[in-house]
């Protein structure tokens, strides 16, 4: 997928809200809360003036799904508490600005739900916010210094 980008630093994310690889909680979902996980990462490498938080589905029915686009987030943030977000949203799938967690289809197999961490370069990708996650991926090309992520199922 093009928004991986790939050949970067690694960092490090964890989550007190569910380990990676394991279930998410329905707290985080639509059968929830539907609140945001609390993030942790380790700091960006050097030159890093902002992060970017984007969660996405690659099972959904029709491809791949964005749940949360959060970016412009300041250098000195490298956690997130749970149901806050800090710096720009934008736009998820569902056409709502912020968090919206998994709600897959009834029945069918786990979804997997990546959050990625990206360390950036610039301290504003100049990205409106409620910008969809394509147009915040795009900003980021050539700009991503480091990523770093957790991965938890969910089914319904």
């Amino acid at each position: 997928m093009p928004f991986l980008f790939s050949g970067v630093d690694t960092l490090h994310v964890t989550s007190r809200s569910f380990k990676n690889g394991e279930f998410i909680p329905a707290k985080y979902t639509c059968d929830g809360k539907d609140v945001s996980p609390h993030l942790k990462w380790t700091p960006g490498p050097r030159g890093t003036r902002s992060y970017a938080v984007i969660m996405w589905d690659p099972d959904a029915p029709g491809g791949t799904f964005f749940h949360w686009i959060l970016y412009d987030i300041p250098p000195n943030v490298t956690e997130l508490p749970e149901g806050k977000s800090i710096g720009k949203e934008g736009k998820n799938d569902f056409g709502k600005w912020g968090y919206r967690g998994p709600c897959p289809p009834r029945g069918s197999a786990p979804h997997r739900y990546f959050i990625t961490v990206y360390a950036l370069s610039v301290r504003h990708l100049g990205v409106r916010p409620g910008a969809p996650a394509e147009k915040v991926l795009r900003a980021m090309k050539g700009r991503v210094l480091a990523k770093g992520e957790i991965m938890g199922l969910y089914k319904r």
